[in-house]
């Protein structure tokens, strides 16, 4: 018998935040004002991950690539500021989802590559309140970014889960999915409505892939 779901963690762009095209944008536009040429497919390998780490491994070599990257980062969240202006909107369905979860007693955690000051602008830019969710972890309070768990395991802590067997991960990169199957979570959930399509994520280990995070409820009724 399957052991009844108490903890969501979803992804933010992509998963519950429609992608628009902004990260890589922000990206491309930050690399290029500080003259480092990357292809979209280079770009497109790092979704997903900590954003301060994918910049750093798009630096050249050099003694001088740390401090290049901090550069290159604090130019990335200017520009994302300027795209999220207006362009932000949830995944259609999402915001229904998560409220639908919690009122069953689900608790909802969203994870994210961003760091905590971009995550707010994110969250600001949507309107989403204080108590929509029941956690929000950033990749700056890990120590390592997807495909390690951590995120997933201090969502865990945050909101008082500690059995991975009762933990639901949703995703829309490989990242996402290599992060769950390293957590060990009961469902790990691919959504196709973000980054990575179905040719790539189905070759990732996973127990589902849906079209939206909207589908989660009836999933998880289910799964009950």
């Amino acid at each position: 018998m399957s052991e009844k779901i108490e903890l969501v963690v979803c992804d933010m762009a992509g998963t519950t935040v429609r992608d628009a095209g902004q990260v890589p944008q922000a990206f491309t536009s930050a690399l290029a004002a500080h003259g480092i040429p990357v292809t979209p497919q280079a770009i497109n390998s790092l979704r997903g991950a900590s954003k301060r780490l994918a910049i750093l491994n798009l630096m050249p070599e050099g003694g001088d690539r740390a401090p290049r990257a901090a550069q290159v980062y604090t130019t990335f969240v200017q520009h994302l500021a300027q795209v999220f202006k207006g362009t932000v909107e949830p995944v259609p369905g999402a915001r229904e989802a998560i409220d639908a979860l919690r009122a069953r007693g689900v608790r909802i955690a969203l994870n994210t590559g961003f760091d905590r000051e971009t995550t707010d602008l994110l969250l600001e830019a949507l309107r989403w309140r204080d108590g929509m969710v029941d956690a929000v972890v950033c990749g700056d309070e890990v120590t390592q970014g997807r495909p390690a768990p951590y995120m997933i395991f201090h969502c865990m802590e945050a909101t008082g889960v500690t059995d991975v067997r009762r933990v639901a991960n949703a995703g829309d990169t490989v990242l996402d999915l290599q992060a769950g199957h390293n957590a060990g979570v009961a469902l790990n959930i691919g959504v196709l409505s973000g980054a990575h399509g179905r040719d790539q994520m189905q070759l990732q280990p996973h127990t589902h892939l849906l079209n939206s995070v909207a589908e989660l409820p009836e999933l998880l009724r289910s799964h009950a």
